[in-house]
């Protein structure tokens, strides 16, 4: 295989076990026979279920296949993040392990690069297995998306996508914390087209994105990428003003009119006392959540850390860094000798 391949199939790995084996046939099933050289880069974000050691089982079996495992769960944002960083081919492809996004797609992606687009994502046309609720939710968080922030988010797309090498440097300049990368593939530009896919139903194991994750998941989409929930208070708070002088005002009236027996007590005051100390405390917790993510951004922590690498080598990973990056103290190669600790700075650390 040439030193720098022509595509690179990045895919976060969590507690995927039981679907490793069949995910690797079928991307090579998708990428074969084979039109150009590929590598296949799993990151291994802090899996206990026996994960890892069958990366590395795929690894020995094939030199194109690399392992990444990080020293502890960093999430699946940042995993991403990790294998793009390390991926060396002229496209980028950013694909789940779980087979809900079908290896068989890659074909389809690639088509529409070499007809010059630079970002390609999957449209999910539709979504096997998913409960209504999840749908639903879905379906309304990518449409309020799209509506509230200032650049072309797709609807109904993930981070299954393909991505030129020139988008890749781009992101690996982009070191934030909280990340959302189908916002920040977007806001980099370039030429982007879509393609339509039905995703999978899970096969094996549970959704790394239960309830409160997808909250959290959320919240980081719309602060990285909208100040639209600072902005409507503004909105609110003049909304709330003319309410209170209208009840005023009709209250006023009713008394002179109906006699001080009309609205006595105070009821009516804590009422409207605890509708504005609720509205208070929830822009707060608005507040709060730029505050904490500014201060977070200020640590200037690395992103993640490696605790070991297999198939990357050393010239190879430090080919990866970009020009504002600092060197690495990289991880050795499995197949080469005893593991290392790698910390993985980020722009300016």
């Amino acid at each position: 295989m040439s030193a720098r391949p022509t595509y690179s199939i990045v895919a976060p790995v969590y507690n995927e076990v039981g679907n490793l084996r069949r995910f690797y046939r079928e991307v090579v099933a998708a990428l074969e026979p084979p039109e150009a050289d590929w590598e296949l880069i799993f990151v291994n974000d802090g899996s206990s279920d026996g994960s890892q050691e069958l990366m590395l089982e795929l690894a020995a079996q094939d030199a194109r296949v690399r392992v990444i495992s990080f020293a502890r769960n960093f999430g699946h944002q940042i995993a991403v993040t990790a294998g793009v960083d390390y991926a060396s081919g002229d496209a980028i492809i950013l694909i789940d392990a779980d087979l809900q996004d079908p290896p068989a797609v890659i074909p389809r992606l690639i088509a529409k690069w070499k007809d010059g687009y630079e970002v390609v994502y999957a449209v999910r046309a539709h979504r096997k297995g998913e409960s209504f609720w999840k749908r639903i939710s879905a379906k309304i968080f990518y449409r309020l998306i799209h509506r509230i922030t200032d650049i072309n988010i797709p609807v109904d797309t993930g981070d299954f996508r393909l991505m030129d090498a020139r988008v890749a440097r781009v992101l690996q300049q982009m070191r934030e914390h909280h990340r959302f990368i189908r916002g920040m593939t977007s806001w980099v530009g370039y030429k982007q087209t879509g393609v339509e896919y039905v995703r999978e139903q899970r096969v094996w194991g549970e959704t790394k994105y239960p309830l409160g994750k997808m909250i959290a998941f959320a919240l980081d989409a719309v602060t990285s990428f909208s100040f639209f929930p600072l902005q409507i208070m503004i909105y609110i708070s003049f909304i709330l003003a003319l309410l209170s002088l209208l009840v005023g005002l009709v209250i006023s009236v009713l008394r002179l009119t109906m006699g001080e027996e009309f609205f006595g007590g105070q009821a009516t005051t804590i009422v409207l006392l605890l509708l504005l100390s609720s509205f208070q405390l929830f822009f707060l917790f608005v507040i709060g959540q730029y505050v904490a993510r500014t201060y977070d951004e200020s640590r200037d922590r690395p992103l993640y850390v490696i605790a070991s690498t297999v198939g990357l080598g050393e010239a190879q990973a430090a080919n990866q860094r970009s020009p504002s990056q600092p060197a690495q103290a990289l991880a050795k190669d499995d197949n080469v000798a005893e593991l290392q600790t790698e910390v993985a700075g980020d722009a300016g650390g």
